[in-house]
């Protein structure tokens, strides 16, 4: 299984490169527990967070602060059922708004 991100900053119509992101996995009793933390690339991705996810829940976190005013973090969760395949998480932010959604 790999896990890739991407984001896109629609006010500036560019990649948003060395944006922090933390990656998370919530245990059993719902917890969650920090797995890594790195910066998108200068085309605004991230594509090795350094272990391959299992099956299970998780959480990225990305440090919006700086490129929206309005939200200084977005929090998108989301779940793994088949550790085989590829997960893809990309973030489109503007000012007063983000969207997301699962790619491939």
């Amino acid at each position: 299984m790999t896990l890739s991100t991407h984001v896109l900053d629609a006010a500036r119509g560019r990649p948003a490169g060395g944006l922090a992101v933390r990656l998370e996995e919530r245990d059993a009793a719902g917890a969650w527990t920090p797995v890594a933390q790195r910066r998108t690339d200068p085309d605004g991705r991230i594509k090795d967070w350094g272990r391959a996810p299992g099956a299970g829940t998780y959480r990225l976190t990305f440090d919006t602060a700086g490129l929206s005013d309005f939200y200084p973090e977005v929090t998108v969760a989301f779940t793994i059922t088949d550790p085989d395949q590829h997960y893809h998480v990309p973030l489109l932010l503007s000012p007063f708004a983000y969207s997301t959604y699962r790619g491939s």
